[in-house]
């Protein structure tokens, strides 16, 4: 199961990258842009939740730094803007689905034990 978490962390990672940075007619609208920006890092973080399970602390940092950096790039980006409050959304959601993945884990490990 790691080894799928990490390549789907993999893809949504490079997913969120081209549609953080690439031309806003180029970037998908599925929903409200908030919206969207929450499920894709929620995605996200659950992902590397799953698929590094013993780096808690490392997948915070890696969601957060993620955020951070793809918001500052747009900075670079005429077409596009970054906030900083998109950028603690982005990061807050990844945390949240690292708290979910976690949760995920816990209840498998109970399940396992229960056998």
């Amino acid at each position: 199961m790691t080894s799928i978490s990490r390549l789907a962390a993999s893809v949504l990672l490079a997913l969120i990258t081209f549609a953080t940075l690439s031309p806003i007619e180029l970037r998908p609208h599925l929903s409200d842009p908030n919206m969207e920006r929450a499920l894709a890092y929620i995605l996200l973080g659950l992902a590397l939740a799953l698929g590094f399970p013993s780096r808690v602390t490392q997948t915070v940092l890696f969601v957060c730094a993620v955020a951070g950096v793809l918001e500052v790039l747009q900075l670079f980006d005429p077409g596009r803007h970054a906030r900083v409050v998109d950028g603690l959304l982005k990061a807050a959601a990844g945390i949240v689905g690292i708290v979910l993945g976690r949760f995920v884990i816990a209840l498998a490990t109970r399940a396992a034990e229960r056998r």
